[in-house]
């Protein structure tokens, strides 16, 4: 029996061992990778796309040439990675990454247009080390893509672990903006100052009005400021209004100031979109949820059958439907202007660069919606608040099954502690790989508060 402990012991406390060495492991990649990324950056900014030899810098795609003092703050750009850091400092509480918070904070405050919000796009060379307050320059603000939405809410988080009076000055700058921009019947714009055209429209494509009611919701929570919750219900409130009538109870993409769907770009034509749907169902739960009122779902079923009606082929529907037929429609960057009913006939790039079919998510979506009808707001915000397990045997196991997972990241990383994908430095391969890692971290850690 006295052997057998032994042997046991000597197990146990190898396998202890070999749990410690990848804990190690975990933490070093993350610093590694950190400190490359830190080292490329632009006064604490981002760009999306890098060249291996970093004489190159770009946005979202390669033809979006960023000059030498411009950061990017569309996704997955400056703010994604200043999560990053936040993340991490939380996980682990190593001050490195507080620095980093602050520094990325600083970029986009010293980025901020003077009216409030954000471009794709900012020049950061006035950020020195001896500015004291940012230089804010005129100019148009862009809630496409997450861009003014994402920026706050990262100084929004920030805010939890920074006392700088620049920072307070920018949140505050940012929501009263927010505010302005919106319009009386609840809707925000896609570009604001307005600036002419299809910008100036009611705009939900690419989660703009979804992620504007989300941002305020954030700050209603953090800040708890009445203004910014009612703001939150009043884009709800338009969602309600711009919900199309009967069999077609979906939404479209962007609306013309008489409240009808509109053309956006050349290849955007108007019609009921069921990727705008999902979405919109989304939100609609999400201020169930938060407020108790149930006048948020009533629009929900009419939508779901809108959308059980309409796929095109198994857990498979089109982008746009027209108003009316219902007949799904296309458009074609290659020939502006025109509806295609038939998807073969729009060209071959066309159909792989915009997503005209796809599940968009709609089945996660009416799956949200029915377990937060089911369940109801008080029980799921019980559930949300349960504090997350901090005993690091308790999460053992959790970790060990994502083992295989994290060995290929960090050893996908060279030497520099880069992540090279398509022969580029990109901030999206970063994120997704970073915030794995830091998932195993929080796995193990219990804060910086701890």
């Amino acid at each position: 029996m006295r052997y057998l402990t032994i042997i046991v012991t000597s197990i146990l406390s190898q396998g202890l061992l070999a749990a410690d060495a990848f804990d190690t492991e975990i933490l070093s990649a993350m610093k590694k990778s950190a400190q490359f990324m830190r080292s490329i950056s632009t006064h604490g900014g981002y760009c999306g796309i890098y060249s291996l030899d970093l004489k190159q810098r770009f946005g979202e795609a390669t033809y979006e040439k960023a000059k030498d003092t411009e950061i990017w703050v569309q996704p997955p750009g400056t703010p994604s990675v200043g999560q990053c850091w936040l993340r991490a400092y939380k996980a682990t509480g190593d001050a490195y990454y507080l620095d980093a918070v602050r520094e990325v904070a600083k970029a986009l405050v010293w980025g901020q247009r003077a009216i409030g919000g954000w471009d794709h796009r900012v020049d950061v060379s006035h950020l020195t080390e001896e500015a004291v307050e940012p230089l804010r320059r005129e100019g148009r603000c862009s809630f496409d893509d997450n861009v003014t939405q994402g920026a706050l809410a990262f100084l929004i988080d920030a805010d939890e672990v920074l006392e700088d009076l620049w920072l307070t000055d920018g949140i505050e700058l940012g929501l009263r903006f927010m505010l302005q921009s919106q319009f009386p019947n609840g809707a925000w714009p896609q570009w604001y100052p307005l600036r002419g055209g299809y910008h100036d429209y009611y705009t939900f494509n690419d989660h703009a009005m979804n992620d504007c009611i989300a941002l305020m919701l954030k700050a209603h929570t953090t800040y708890d400021k009445a203004a910014y919750l009612q703001s939150a219900c009043k884009g709800s409130d338009f969602i309600i209004a711009s919900q199309g009538k009967t069999p077609q109870a979906g939404w479209s993409q962007q609306y013309s100031h008489d409240m009808k769907p509109a053309w956006a770009r050349s290849f955007e034509p108007p019609g009921i979109c069921s990727y705008v749907t999902a979405n919109n169902i989304r939100t609609l739960t999400d201020l169930y949820l938060y407020t108790e009122n149930e006048q948020y779902l009533s629009p929900i079923p009419a939508a779901i059958e809108w959308l059980n009606h309409s796929p095109i082929g198994p857990n498979r529907w089109a982008r746009l439907y027209e108003v009316g037929s219902n007949r799904p429609i296309y458009g074609d960057r290659e020939n502006g202007g025109k509806v295609f009913y038939d998807y073969a006939k729009i060209s071959e790039k066309e159909r792989t660069s915009y997503g005209w079919q796809g599940e968009y998510g709609i089945g996660s979506s009416i799956g949200y919606y029915q377990s937060a009808k089911e369940v109801g707001p008080p029980a799921w915000k019980r559930k949300q608040s349960t504090p997350r397990p901090s005993d690091p045997t308790r999460n053992r196991p959790i970790l060990n099954s994502r083992m295989p997972e994290i060995r290929r990241i960090i050893e996908a990383m060279d030497e520099q502690g880069r992540w090279i994908t398509n022969n580029a430095i990109r901030s999206e391969s970063f994120v997704r790989h970073f915030n794995t890692l830091c998932s195993a971290a929080e796995s193990l850690q219990a804060g910086p508060d701890r």
